[in-house]
């Protein structure tokens, strides 16, 4: 016999509208203290609350958080990631914003905003990425240009303008980008100019390598990692005139210290005359993945090459000294170690140092709303 919380559960799919929002409403908090009770019926409560997602806006948020606290589940995940017709709903949710009536004011008429249940929507995404069959099945995926957000036709594309705009709402989205580039195809999205810009998306995203919020660094400090397993991009990567990564590396790692001349005279012309009042990253995590990004370039011998000429011994020595973590020294004496070591006119095999690194996954960290 079920219980008065399955039988609550139950309402989400009558067929009254009024009785379908109580329901809901009610419910909420059961999605992440109480998830059994949704996964009855062969998830048919997870249906109706699919179902639910684009009626009203209230309703879609308060569908969307509970599907995001149940997509922790590995079959509610399956579900929902083998739906195409569900997530291109949800694409829409996150980047198309409501239209502004045609006889508004002149003063409605700005830049376009994010839409309500972006941010819910890009949690979900972020979410569903980490099911194995996502990352291939959303670089495939076209949808219509948005007017005032992008004019690509990919739904990639469409999530990286909305991302780059910068507001909040699409902070999530760096989780999104993080395991696409798990991927080959999705490494090669990143590097590769979009035909409708005509720019590189990995140029577009290392700016945010010291965004005040740490959601978008730490996201996209992985997918910067995920991106150094192309071995032939490292050449664009650490071209001055191409994507320049090594600044967007560099500056996080380095806090007000002072370096002498001869040192700060090789690191690149923006990290030279940074204020005494500059601070390093806080997480040490994302220190450790920029870490990680820089010993993949120092893969190959003209990677570490550049890099000795590039000023990186000396911030990674001022890091080691300044952050009191055995994990991230560690990685910092591994970075050492190549750059320091005499160069074999045999060079090893760069793919067997590229093994030595492993992918950035977060598969575990699956995002709740508590």
């Amino acid at each position: 016999m079920p219980t008065e919380l399955e039988e609550l559960v139950g309402f989400l799919g009558a067929p009254q509208p009024h009785i379908r929002q109580i329901a809901l409403e009610n419910v909420i908090g059961y999605s992440a203290h109480q998830p059994a009770i949704f996964k009855t019926e062969g998830l048919k409560p997870v249906k109706d609350l699919k179902a639910l997602v684009g009626s009203t806006v209230a309703n879609t948020k308060n569908a969307l958080t509970c599907l995001v606290n149940l997509s922790s589940d590995p079959n509610v995940l399956n579900l929902l990631a083998a739906d195409i017709t569900f997530i291109g709903l949800l694409l829409k949710l996150i980047t198309t914003p409501l239209p502004v009536p045609p006889n508004a004011p002149k003063d409605l008429r700005k830049p376009p905003e994010a839409p309500p249940a972006a941010e819910l929507g890009s949690m979900l995404l972020a979410n569903l990425a980490k099911h194995d069959t996502f990352p291939a099945k959303i670089l495939e995926m076209k949808k219509s240009k948005i007017e005032g957000i992008s004019q690509g036709e990919m739904a990639m594309d469409q999530l990286m303008d909305c991302f780059v705009r910068g507001e909040k709402d699409w902070d999530y989205l760096a989780y999104v980008f993080a395991d696409v580039s798990r991927i080959p195809q999705g490494r090669k999205y990143f590097i590769t100019p979009r035909s409708y810009d005509s720019v590189i998306p990995m140029s577009k995203l290392v700016v945010f390598t010291e965004h005040p919020s740490d959601l978008r660094r730490r996201g996209i400090a992985s997918t910067i990692k995920n991106a150094c397993f192309d071995l032939p991009t490292h050449s664009s990567f650490l071209s001055p005139t191409q994507i320049n990564l090594l600044p967007y590396l560099l500056s996080p790692l380095m806090g007000p210290e002072e370096y002498p001349e001869d040192e700060m005279s090789k690191l690149p012309e923006d990290l030279q005359l940074l204020p005494p009042t500059k601070k390093r990253e806080p997480e040490v995590d994302i220190l450790t993945t920029h870490v990680e990004s820089i010993l993949l370039l120092a893969t190959a011998r003209s990677g570490r090459e550049v890099l000795r000429d590039s000023g990186v011994y000396p911030v990674l020595r001022e890091a080691h000294l300044a952050v009191k973590d055995e994990g991230f020294r560690d990685t910092i004496d591994r970075v050492v170690q190549v750059l320091m070591a005499d160069e074999d006119p045999h060079d090893p095999d760069p793919e067997a140092r590229v093994l030595e690194v492993e992918v950035d996954e977060d598969s575990d960290k699956v995002i709740e709303i508590l």
